[in-house]
């Protein structure tokens, strides 16, 4: 049914990394690294003879289990392997799309058992599982498996539809190319156990349906995808996945993971491995809240004023500036949002707006258990959370319909939170965290640094767990002799590159204090020790 002589070569290509101001404030710990995309490729699926006016379409839920956008429905696919490069594909333009048409088809056989291979319909499902096994033992590798049983790709079963980079505020980055590809007949696609949680036939219609009703989860190209299929199958189908930019390896800024909740990462001087701080643009038919306007550089305030300007020319009205919490890369572009739009009413917790009074003019404090409610629809109503830990006055926002949790930096999409004494607090951290995790129906989690979190309850336990963990090794270095927060590093923070060490001793900090409230250790002579010792 598909076939195109549309050729990625042709797309624009343009820089996927930039250098930027790094100073300091408080923020997600970890070390610094420059992320490079790497190749990658995904299969949208088609079903074999599918209807073109509502064709279906093989969606999976990727694994809770994994740190990489775990929970999301998505398509098939993987990161690039050097051999896919050496299998043989006919008909190829070039080398580059020939080792992506290779990576997409060896993605698509190890994770639904589709072997969408020239020759492979003289198999029969007995001998496919074989090479499967051959495959995933390391018996063979795809190369040599297809030259073995005679078997080759051909470039015309491959519909190029789009290149989409992953955008900078991830840890994680890929340059993900995008096919379609008919099921060839006679082979049913199923999970194998892995990466993959669970995958369906669905049409696209109905997919992009369960988006808009926020009962799934999906990242812009699989919304992109999903929409445009949703039209049909038609002659201009491939022009019309690439009608965007963003299929043209132009990084998408405006991210809705869920319907009406914009996050719009702007670049901020906030800690590594984090180089931007989450600004979400929370929206209705006729309000719109933003939270966290935290860039301090005029290009990047003007990227935000902008697409804020598009919402309102629809209608809306600017109901207001919400602070999660106090630090620089959340609160550095109000006074710059203030004066474009005039007298935006801001509000945060009492003890941020103690330690703002000097810089910026707080109009309305909010409370635990305070509601919010956005005039228009959807029905929007936010119950606030004070959640100190990270900063004294740190508030979370639970959408409880949808089950979204807005969680500012007290749980991020990457890296660690870093908790320094007096400002934070480790016990009244741990005492957050247990409380974000009996929240009910929670699905998802915005964080303020990082990609979204469709996994909620195990990254909340993910996050308790790794701190018992480092208070045990800290005691346990401290029973062992080391006194100082220096000598305490050396032993109980082995996995922590030595560039982060100056980091790792103010959290430690925060550790020991909570161990000392408990009675088990104390300070004396600048040195810790157990009680009795």
């Amino acid at each position: 049914m598909l076939s195109s002589e549309a050729s990625p070569r042709s797309n624009r290509s343009i820089p996927v990394n930039s250098s930027f101001n790094r100073t300091t404030n408080n923020g997600p710990l970890n070390e610094a690294a420059a992320v490079t995309p790497k190749d990658a490729a995904a299969v949208i699926l088609l079903k074999d003879k599918t209807d073109p006016k509502n064709p279906e379409v093989f969606c999976v839920k990727r694994s809770e289990k994994l740190a990489f956008l775990g929970g999301f429905h998505a398509f098939p696919g993987g990161q690039l392997d050097p051999a896919d490069a050496e299998a043989r594909v006919e008909n190829r333009p070039d080398k580059e799309t020939a080792a992506m048409i290779s990576c997409a088809a060896r993605e698509l056989f190890e994770e639904l058992g589709v072997l969408a291979a020239r020759g492979a319909e003289s198999l029969t499902k007995g001998q496919r599982a074989s090479l499967l096994d051959d495959l995933e033992s390391g018996r063979m590798s795809w190369p040599a498996l297809l030259a073995h049983y005679d078997l080759y790709l051909a470039a015309q079963d491959f519909t190029f539809v789009g290149r989409w980079l992953t955008p900078p505020f991830s840890a994680r980055r890929f340059d993900t190319w995008f096919f379609l590809v008919n099921c060839p007949s006679r082979q049913e696609p199923h999970v194998i156990p892995g990466e993959l949680e669970s995958g369906e036939w669905t049409t696209a219609r109905a997919a992009h349906l369960r988006w808009q009703q926020s009962e799934v989860l999906a990242v812009p190209p699989t919304l992109h995808a999903l929409k445009t299929l949703a039209e049909g199958i038609t002659a201009d189908l491939v022009e019309r996945f690439l009608s965007t930019p963003h299929a043209h390896r132009e990084p998408v800024r405006r991210i809705e993971f869920r319907p009406n909740y914009i996050c719009f990462p702007v670049r901020t001087p906030t800690k590594p491995p984090a180089t931007h701080t989450n600004c979400y643009l929370i929206h209705t038919s006729r309000s719109v809240l933003v939270i966290d306007p935290g860039s301090p550089y005029e290009d990047e305030q003007g990227a935000l004023h902008s697409v804020i300007d598009e919402l309102l020319a629809e209608g809306r009205m600017l109901s207001g500036v919400l602070l999660t919490h106090v630090h620089p890369d959340h609160v550095g572009g109000v006074n710059a949002l203030r004066s474009h739009f005039g007298n935006v009413r801001v509000s945060a917790h009492a003890f941020t707006t103690q330690g703002l009074q000097d810089s910026i003019r707080i109009d309305a404090s909010l409370a635990d258990q305070d509601i919010l409610e956005l005039e228009g629809e959807p029905q929007i109503r936010f119950r606030m959370l004070h959640t100190p830990g990270h900063a004294r006055g740190h508030l979370c926002l639970h959408d409880q319909r949808t089950g979204t949790l807005i969680s500012g930096d007290n749980i991020v999409g990457l890296g660690s939170v870093l908790i320094v004494p007096p400002e934070g607090n480790m016990r009244d951290y741990l005492r957050s965290l247990e409380r974000m995790r009996v929240l009910p129906n929670l699905s998802v989690i915005f964080p303020g640094h990082g990609p979204a979190m469709a996994n909620p309850y195990q990254k909340i336990d993910q996050y308790i767990a790794h701190r018992l963990e480092r208070e045990q090794n800290i005691l346990a270095a401290v029973r062992q002799g080391a006194s100082t927060p220096k000598e305490i590093i050396a032993c109980a923070y082995t996995d922590v590159s030595p560039k982060a060490h100056a980091m790792a001793e103010r959290a430690v900090l925060a550790h020991l204090e909570k161990l000392q409230d408990d009675g088990i250790i104390n300070h004396e002579d600048l040195h810790w020790r157990t009680v009795g010792c």
